[in-house]
């Protein structure tokens, strides 16, 4: 798995600010962003987390390029419906000797992981055939698995991210996409530390859990339903 943060709003801790400043007053957006100072901006984001005042974090974008991730993540991470995605194609892209993932829990058996990688080389000879036979690319797919690996690009706002990091870097997460948000959450701090300053699962960033008897009890946080 590779994550890049390829693009980003500039100084978009400084456009969070200023548009949370223009809600409370009479100047212009561009008299605000003008007079903005960064030493200020940090603490002004504290307060504006504190105050819940979220819809300001959406005016900064982050985008990524995040390769060799299988399917089986790309099916779960679409779910996050505030984003956009642009996904390698399985209709205009041969899988030939496609590449797969092999979770960890596969792995930890010699015997297990021989018996999977048998099924995806199967899998992948069974899908040449296809091709061969006048199968469309469009038509043998249907037969790949989950595992198969694919790259994306992905745009989100800081907020959609923040409520990302919130359920996918949770232990109780799935452990690729896991894995891929905490990669994602240290492109972010880099970049936007203030914004980013809590982003996380719910026991490290209040101290509470929403899991109820699913809850890690990472940390002995207090366990709530939802």
């Amino acid at each position: 798995m590779h994550v890049q943060l390829l693009t980003y709003t500039p100084n978009p801790e400084q456009v969070v600010a200023a548009a949370a400043r223009l809600c409370y007053s009479s100047q212009s957006g561009e008299e605000i962003a003008a007079a903005m100072q960064e030493q200020d901006t940090a603490a002004f984001i504290g307060r504006l987390r504190q105050m819940g005042h979220f819809s300001t974090f959406e005016h900064a974008s982050f985008t990524f390029a995040i390769d060799g991730v299988s399917r089986a993540l790309s099916h779960q991470l679409v779910r996050h419906r505030l984003a956009s995605y642009s996904q390698k194609s399985q209709r205009y892209v041969k899988e030939n000797h496609f590449s797969y993932v092999v979770p960890p829990s596969v792995s930890r058996s010699p015997q297990t992981e021989e018996e999977y990688r048998r099924l995806m080389e199967e899998i992948g000879g069974l899908y040449s055939r296809l091709l061969e036979q006048g199968v469309a690319a469009e038509d043998a797919r249907y037969i790949l698995p989950n595992a198969t690996v694919t790259n994306l690009i992905m745009t989100m706002n800081a907020r959609s991210l923040l409520n990302f990091f919130q359920l996918r870097c949770c232990n109780r997460a799935q452990w690729e996409i896991r894995h891929m948000a905490q990669l994602m959450r240290r492109e972010v701090q880099k970049v936007a530390p203030a914004l980013f300053a809590q982003a996380g699962p719910t026991c490290e960033s209040q101290g509470i859990c929403y899991e109820g008897e699913k809850c890690c009890k990472k940390g002995q946080v207090e366990i709530r339903q939802r």
